[in-house]
């Protein structure tokens, strides 16, 4: 199943980030990117409990929401391409990245891009419910019909089930959720480091991700390594929520180390 589409992507930085409570005033900015299916949207009660003290954008992927005439972006190192480009403007102040699942990836590639533009580079990459680039696994979710990605989701708990049990809806967003399995399924995987320290967050029963998975990680990042793990399967943050905010509130907001 396709959706004609009957707009060409929109390269404007407006359109690729959503601040639900802007707070200008915040010394840190968080950026969240969404897992494959998902929206700017689901990071609005990040957006309220983080707000005033950091400034939280959430990255509207192409095909969905306020964007659904636009083609989607098939390919992560593609759609990070754009999301950085989106970013630039930004970078007045501190940027931490945050992404969950297929939004992990893209956040780890965004921040490999940030890197390399002079006195840019992120603080901080929160790993949500995502094994490490190195890590690789065969998946072929996005060549299965429509009702095999609807078991996919189902069996992960994290979408709506009003839209799972909802035709009419369903026609419309698979589209999209499609693209984006196809997006980290055919991601190549890399090797590369950041400069940043890394966070890693994970559901102790998430069949995408194992400990050792995780863990590997730590070879990705040439800073600190922080590896946090919940009770709870794919979606784990969503019954974890009080804490996720305050773990990111404190390891962004606490007091640099003072240089011995």
């Amino acid at each position: 199943m396709t959706q004609p589409t009957t707009q060409t992507l929109n390269r404007d930085p407006e359109a690729w980030l959503r601040r639900f409570h802007p707070s200008p005033e915040a010394a840190t900015q968080l950026v969240c990117f969404p897992h494959a299916g998902g929206a700017a949207s689901f990071y609005l009660p990040v957006a309220a409990a983080l707000a005033p003290r950091i400034d939280v954008m959430a990255v509207q992927y192409p095909g969905r929401q306020d964007r659904r005439q636009e083609p989607c972006v098939e390919d992560i190192e593609t759609l990070a391409d754009h999301i950085h480009a989106a970013l630039l403007p930004r970078t007045d102040r501190p940027l931490a990245l945050f992404g969950h699942s297929m939004g992990a990836v893209t956040a780890f590639e965004v921040a490999r891009r940030l890197q390399r533009d002079p006195g840019v580079a992120p603080v901080r990459l929160f790993v949500s419910g995502r094994r490490a680039p190195s890590s690789h696994r065969d998946e072929s979710v996005h060549l299965r019909d429509d009702n095999g990605i609807i078991a996919e989701l189902r069996s992960l708990s994290g979408t709506n089930t009003q839209i799972l049990d909802d035709e009419e809806l369903l026609q419309m967003v698979l589209p999209a959720i499609r693209a984006d399995y196809r997006a980290i399924e055919t991601y190549p995987g890399t090797a590369d480091a950041v400069s940043c320290p890394i966070t890693v967050l994970v559901g102790d029963d998430d069949p995408h991700v194992t400990t050792a998975e995780a863990r590997q990680w730590k070879a990705h990042t040439t800073g600190g390594f922080d590896y946090q793990e919940f009770t709870g399967g794919h979606f784990y943050l969503t019954q974890h929520q009080a804490r996720l905010n305050s773990l990111m509130s404190d390891q962004l907001l606490r007091p640099a180390a003072p240089q011995l």
